[in-house]
């Protein structure tokens, strides 16, 4: 990937994340993992408030919160700060209330910087599957220099909750 370390989520955030997605649900969730600087080990879940504002996504306008996710305001401010400090975001999360857990189009577009010259963090992307019944599963993608894009590089699985 783009040289960045491989990220350890453990079932124990998985199941705190998963249970923001319930808590959101049909609404998308989001929020990031954070890790000590220098670990792969994810270590804390910051749960964000989805500011998503129907006809003003910025890249998916026609969208509300069941289908886009926005992070923004101080919380966007938070997450951006705390890029240079001892325990960075290294893990943007939104969940798919579709039950499935793909990186679509429009996240692609949003989580890539604009100029075209890499990801917009330097993060990876967790999108989590979830449905009426259980979270489906989960898939993590992270920054690929050789194709300039987002590819997946694991898979977790879902679980009733």
């Amino acid at each position: 990937m783009s040289g960045e370390m491989p990220v350890e989520i453990s079932r124990e955030l998985l199941t705190e994340i998963y249970r923001h997605a319930r808590e959101d649900f049909p609404a998308e969730c989001c929020g990031w993992l954070v890790a000590k600087k220098g670990s792969p080990s994810v270590t804390r879940v910051r749960r964000c408030h989805n500011a998503v504002t129907p006809g003003e996504h910025p890249a998916a306008p026609d969208r509300n919160a069941e289908t886009a996710y926005v992070i923004a305001g101080v919380e966007l401010f938070e997450l951006s700060r705390a890029l240079d400090g001892d325990e960075p975001p290294r893990v943007i999360y939104h969940s798919h209330p579709n039950g499935r857990a793909y990186f679509s189009a429009t996240d692609r577009r949003v989580a890539t910087d604009p100029w075209g010259s890499g990801p917009m963090y330097p993060v990876a992307q967790l999108v989590i599957g979830i449905d009426e019944q259980r979270v489906v599963e989960a898939k993590l993608f992270a920054w690929d220099d050789a194709t300039s894009g987002f590819v997946e590089v694991a898979e977790f699985a879902g679980m009733e909750i």
